[in-house]
């Protein structure tokens, strides 16, 4: 067997070189991460103080903000921080933890949408029997199932990491430490462990598209028969944006999971991971509060 040396830290890729373009990175994600803090955290506050919010449907968006919370502290403060003392490493342990914590927010952050997307169909498709479907325990589990997804998933990528082996290149061609960039540089001839669970990732993904999209298309069915213009937009302009965001997350993390591995490093790759790891937190709270006419009159209620 050849001698080699056994990687125990490695570098994360940085945004630029220059030094003031490292500095005008640490403001950009500085003010995305405020942004986004303070809009999560508004939205819980909203959500749990004003009583008229305590629905099924508000109930969702609240788990969702302290999803988001977490999903975009994992990686965005380590990024700011990084381009602002220009020091890159991370241990492998490290590592492997935001690993496990940014599938683990992923996963649950797509099993929580696709959640609201069979909630909007409840209320839109079968307004009288909606008390009845989207009851307490039935959120409840609802909740329960897609934090317990994403910790699966975040366990089963941790653990697949752990049996990689690094003994040449530590340099990750990206911001984080995530799956794709890791296999890059692993001297490991086989993976299985990752690779059935991105197998099992892949599947659970089209399996929520799949029902998303079949959730929308009959909510758009029964929306096109509303006699009312005023509720079908009130109705579009509820479901379209959560429509976006989802096709979003899943099409750039699609790109990011099942590109060629023997790709070359580029910044679309650093572009693409922002769509699916930052981008989603910071939209969610002012696609969800900016346009949803009972959060607007909720904050004025709790500004007052």
């Amino acid at each position: 067997m050849a001698n080699h040396t056994v990687v125990t830290e490695f570098l994360l890729l940085g945004f630029s070189e220059v030094r003031e373009l490292q500095l005008a990175h640490t403001v950009l994600f500085l003010l995305v991460y405020l942004a986004a803090l303070m809009g999560n955290i508004l939205i819980v506050a909203v959500t749990v103080l004003d009583r008229c919010l305590h629905t099924p449907m508000y109930f969702f968006l609240r788990n969702l903000s302290v999803l988001d919370l977490c999903y975009i502290s994992v990686t965005v403060p380590k990024s700011i921080l990084d381009a602002l003392v220009n020091n890159r490493s991370i241990y492998f342990r490290n590592c492997v933890a935001q690993v496990f914590l940014v599938d683990l927010f992923a996963a649950s952050e797509l099993s929580f949408l696709t959640a609201m997307s069979y909630d909007r169909y409840a209320a839109i498709c079968h307004p009288l029997r909606y008390n009845l479907i989207m009851d307490g325990g039935a959120c409840g589990k609802m909740a329960a199932a897609s934090w317990l997804s994403g910790g699966f998933f975040g366990a089963m990528y941790s653990a697949g990491t752990f049996t990689l082996e690094f003994c040449e290149s530590n340099v990750i061609q990206q911001f984080f430490c995530d799956v794709p960039s890791l296999l890059k540089i692993s001297c490991s001839e086989t993976h299985v462990v990752v690779d059935v669970t991105v197998v099992m990732g892949i599947a659970f993904a089209f399996v929520s598209f799949i029902s998303i999209v079949v959730s929308y298309v009959r909510i758009f069915s029964a929306v096109l028969r509303f006699p009312s213009t005023e509720s079908r937009a009130k109705a579009f302009s509820t479901c379209l944006p959560h429509l976006t965001v989802v096709t979003l997350f899943l099409s750039t993390g699609a790109f990011a999971y099942l590109k060629s591995l023997s790709d070359s490093p580029s910044a679309l790759d650093l572009v693409v991971s922002m769509f699916y790891t930052v981008v989603p937190p910071t939209l969610n709270p002012l696609i969800y509060s900016l346009r949803n006419r009972d959060m607007k009159a909720a904050l004025r209620k709790v500004c007052g």
